[in-house]
């Protein structure tokens, strides 16, 4: 792999280009692109067959580091160096590994979807608004290595820097899918999932249940909780009993803890 150009202008149509993917959403829907930051983000991208378009790097701050031996075996048609001023401008963190990425989208349609396993564990999360969560929602994903997670009534542009930047890269090594919520049930049934819906009415402790068949654990936003739809269409709604003042958690730490007892059941199953 070889370094096709230097850009020392901010300027330059491809630095606009860059600060056009990460500030626009519009951009990013229009031309299937995104921007990533990072070199672990790049890493697991890279490992999970994203085509990466084109790597900028910064000398000033990669020379010779790990990162650059790192860089440099990737199979990248476009590697551009950068000045530090033009870095800093298309930058979003303060604390970076100077690797910048343009990265082709994947299909995230239910229609694209297959699975390894005769028993799959997916997360469902309606309307997620909040980066933070997403990310965070996705991390946890990636820990229990689920086979899915979906993303009903999606609100916010999944490659959304933030949500890139909160889920550390794995929104990359999780399969994601989107629909609206109607096309997920009717997904769900027609592959026969077991649909556990997490709320506070008609509900049945989460330990009571059972995890062990093909499943879906759905979670809504803290403010409104899932859609009538879900509810109606549930297999079961389960609850975390709370010995607290208040009745909700944050959405990722519920997901979290109906996962890894999702898990649980499964290994004593095996």
């Amino acid at each position: 792999m070889q370094v096709t150009k230097h850009i020392s202008s901010t300027q330059n149509p491809l630095i606009k280009k860059v600060l056009l993917l990460k500030e626009k959403s519009r951009e990013r829907k229009k031309t299937g692109l995104f921007v990533l930051e990072g070199l672990r983000e790049l890493q697991i991208a890279f490992n999970s067959l994203y085509e990466i378009e084109t790597v900028f790097y910064c000398d000033d701050i990669i020379e010779n580091s790990e990162s650059n031996t790192i860089l440099k075996s990737y199979n990248i048609d476009k590697l551009i160096s950068v000045s530090l001023d033009v870095y800093k401008k298309i930058a979003y963190r303060d604390t970076t590994e100077g690797v910048i990425a343009i990265v082709k989208g994947k299909d995230h349609q239910l229609a694209s979807l297959s699975f390894d396993t005769k028993n799959p564990l997916i997360l469902i999360a309606e309307a997620p608004e909040k980066p933070g969560n997403i990310g965070a929602l996705l991390r946890t994903a990636d820990a229990a290595n689920l086979d899915a997670v979906f993303i009903a009534n999606p609100k916010a542009d999944l490659y959304n820097p933030n949500i890139i930047r909160s889920s550390v890269g794995c929104i990359f090594s999780r399969t994601i899918k989107m629909g609206s919520t109607t096309e997920i049930i009717s997904y769900l049934k027609k592959e026969r999932f077991n649909i556990f819906c997490a709320a506070l009415s008609a509900s049945k402790d989460y330990t009571t249940v059972d995890f062990k068949e093909p499943t879906a654990i759905v979670v809504g936003t803290e403010h409104s909780g899932l859609s009538d739809e879900w509810l109606q269409n549930a297999t079961q709604n389960i609850i975390i009993p709370m010995e607290g003042e208040i009745d909700s958690m944050n959405v990722s730490v519920s997901a979290a803890i109906l996962i890894f007892e999702a898990k649980r059941q499964r290994k004593l199953n095996n």
